[in-house]
């Protein structure tokens, strides 16, 4: 069966997943996260990608992304995925792959969806039982977003400048938003769409998606496909 063609929008959020083969790990040292990141930010740059949230975990990646070009996303991974196995198998003297295939994403509703994206990604080390509070965690994100912490790899997203006047504010009410959990169907819905490559929104905007590209933004009345099926097997660990 021919594999599904990405979904890709201008300028519309994608939320990418990307894991370690096998579910192994992808990062064994500080210095291994910090690379990612470096090369992550040079990459970005260069190909016009904005990194609106990140989390790096021991054995996948989640992105939150936009660009004006539909492929810089793709081209993104495909150049930082292989420059970083390289660098992992000269150092750790092991051959071979490293990521699981290609990487997954949903194209995601700004107005509803962008900001629950945003704490999905950043409250990943937290549902995995790793810390207590995000800001606990030091590979993601949520520092930069919620205290302001210097991130040069972050770009906000324009629905995150709009929460509040000045950096200050717009940080406080950021941090607000985490004093409530993600609701588990919420939660689920994300995995679903990320997982199946789907649209990650509300009708109107599958709709959307669907009339742009010419193909179906939303599962099947069939089912979902087997494989669909066994890639959220990692809800169970926390991703």
């Amino acid at each position: 069966m021919p594999r599904r063609a990405r979904l890709a929008l201008p300028n519309v959020p994608l939320h990418i997943i990307q894991r370690g083969n096998n579910r192994q790990a992808c990062f064994y040292a500080d210095e291994d996260y910090r690379f990612y990141l470096d090369w992550l930010r040079e990459h970005a740059d260069k190909i016009g990608c904005q990194i609106h949230a990140y989390v790096l975990m021991t054995n996948h990646v989640h992105l939150l992304i936009s660009a004006e070009r539909p492929d810089a996303p793709g081209v993104l991974m495909k150049a930082l995925g292989q420059r970083y196995v390289q660098y992992v198998n000269r150092t750790y003297r092991r051959s071979g792959t490293l990521w699981e295939g290609r990487f997954r994403s949903c194209l995601t509703q700004e107005e509803s969806y962008l900001l629950a994206c945003q704490r999905y990604i950043e409250l990943n080390p937290v549902r995995a039982d790793m810390v207590a509070h995000p800001a606990e965690y030091r590979w993601s994100s949520y520092r930069g977003n919620a205290q302001g912490e210097p991130d040069g790899l972050l770009k906000p997203h324009s629905l995150y400048l709009a929460l509040g006047k000045d950096a200050a504010s717009r940080e406080a009410a950021y941090r607000e938003l985490f004093r409530y959990v993600l609701e588990p169907g919420l939660v689920d819905e994300i995995r679903r769409a990320t997982n199946g490559n789907y649209a990650l929104g509300n009708a109107a905007f599958a709709e959307q998606v669907t009339s742009a590209l010419g193909r179906r933004a939303i599962p099947g009345k069939s089912g979902r496909p087997r494989r669909v099926m066994e890639l959220e097997l990692g809800d169970l660990l926390g991703e």
